[in-house]
């Protein structure tokens, strides 16, 4: 089935906090983008019981209230997030 589109399990990856996780499963209906780009990722490293979910730089219960999170895209800087970043590659 992941031949052809992208699971509910497949896509979750991308959620997990996990760097090298992050930065993987972008698509959510075609899979062949990120195996042609190399960001695909069969499995994360712990299984979908282990795995957390969410950005580390937004774990704090503060940050999540409405008015914070508007204000986010403003408050940190762009270098901060995981994005573009995988274990093992220095960019």
């Amino acid at each position: 089935m992941r031949l052809l589109v992208v699971t509910p399990d497949m896509h979750r990856v991308h959620h997990s906090i996990a760097i090298n996780e992050t930065n993987s499963n972008f698509g959510f209906n075609l899979p062949w983008w990120d195996r042609l780009l190399g960001t695909y990722l069969a499995q994360q490293e712990y299984g979908h019981e282990q795995m957390t979910i969410g950005i580390n730089l937004f774990r704090n219960p503060e940050e999540l209230r409405l008015e914070r999170m508007l204000l986010q895209p403003f408050n940190a800087e762009a270098g901060e997030y995981p994005i573009n970043r995988r274990a093992g590659l220095s960019l």
